[in-house]
């Protein structure tokens, strides 16, 4: 069984994938291909938003909005520590300070009740984290961001697809950020990203951010990045993209399954989706008193797992110094880093295979 069957996916979709990259091979667009265009266009509709910009990959997409603001030393962005480094490592780049504020109980997002007192005169901007592919609570979040004048970044590298009263994850604030990493739901053969807006002027800079801050050839306004979308990964997820919708209706069903065999147990916590909500189940993540047992036996009984994610940001290493003058007390953060636990799950995951996780699930917890 794997975690992530990316090669049962490949082989239902060969024909058209084989065919996507052999045209971007036939052509020699390599850079800058039509299929780049073409994906922006498509996504950015997919999303509900004015504009799509490709990036190379996620963490680009984030460090390049965070660019486009200006965001510089002495600046100050507010996020969460439960979540993957890249998020505060973009704010760090820059010189700025990652301010972290706790997560909520239930959905291990940013919680909007404790972000005001984290605002100082030095704030910049807001990167709340749509987690495990479930959003934020971005109504309270932007309602906060709007009150003092900040712009709010959606890190949904883990969320395309999901939705948040309606709106599609990816249209919820000022910008967001996405990750076509080949682990994500709608993932590429390697690293890529975009970046999603309404903004028409923030757009233009990101697409000179992008090209080494070029604004016509060898011309080059400002400082950017080599942040262009491969043409080749543009092509991969052109392909995959008409089966997307039914992956995620199997990533529905598949979620529903788990909840409904894993319930009644004591001693497991089970994804909350609150009822506005729809997940896109990037990881479905449990929760374990004694997780490191738990995933001992599960691996024993042929079940793979992941931690996601086992440190919270406020305890790396890389973060001691610049976060010598905040509280470093995230107990919500830090107590789920201990717990959690993500089983299989994909659009191709057998049901056979999903009822054998449930079962050695049950089986291991009862036995505590």
């Amino acid at each position: 069984m794997e975690f992530i069957d990316l090669q049962a996916q490949y082989r239902a979709y060969r024909a058209d994938i084989d065919a996507a990259v052999r045209t971007v091979l036939e052509t020699s667009r390599y850079i800058n291909g039509p299929q780049v265009a073409d994906l922006e266009k498509r996504l950015a509709e997919f999303v509900g938003t004015h504009h799509g910009v490709g990036f190379s990959s996620g963490t680009d997409a984030l460090l390049a909005v965070l660019m486009a603001w200006g965001i510089a030393p002495g600046d100050e962005v507010i996020t969460t520590p439960f979540t993957f480094i890249a998020t505060a490592e973009v704010i760090a780049l820059l010189g700025a300070k990652p301010v972290f504020v706790d997560v909520e109980p239930d959905t291990l997002t940013l919680d909007p009740n404790k972000i005001t007192a984290a605002i100082t005169p030095h704030t910049k901007a807001i990167i709340p984290v749509s987690l495990f592919g479930h959003c934020a609570d971005f109504d309270a979040i932007n309602a906060v961001a709007s009150q003092h004048g900040i712009p709010c970044l959606e890190d949904a590298c883990q969320s395309l697809g999901s939705s948040y009263k309606g709106r599609r994850s990816g249209a919820l604030s000022t910008a967001s950020a996405v990750s076509f990493f080949p682990s994500k739901p709608l993932g590429c053969y390697g690293d890529g990203g975009m970046v999603f807006t309404d903004d028409d002027a923030l757009m233009e800079r990101l697409r000179v951010l992008r090209e080494h801050g070029q604004t016509m050839r060898y011309h080059h306004a400002v400082l950017g990045l080599n942040g262009r979308l491969d043409t080749l990964q543009a092509a991969i997820l052109l392909a995959k993209l008409p089966h997307f919708e039914a992956e995620l209706a199997a990533r529905q069903q598949q979620a529903q399954h788990y909840l409904t065999g894993l319930s009644g147990l004591d001693r497991l916590r089970l994804p909350v989706i609150r009822p506005d909500c729809v997940s896109v189940f990037s990881q479905f993540t449990i929760r374990v008193h004694d997780r490191d047992r738990v995933q001992h036996r599960l691996a024993a009984a042929g079940v793979p797992t992941a931690i996601h994610y086992p440190i919270s940001l406020h305890q790396q290493p890389v973060f001691v110094d610049l976060l010598h003058h905040q509280e470093h007390d995230f107990p919500v953060a830090a107590q789920a880093a201990k717990e959690v636990l993500s089983l299989p799950m994909h659009a191709f995951l057998a049901r056979d295979q999903q009822d054998h996780v449930i079962e050695s699930v049950r089986k291991v917890v009862m036995s505590e």
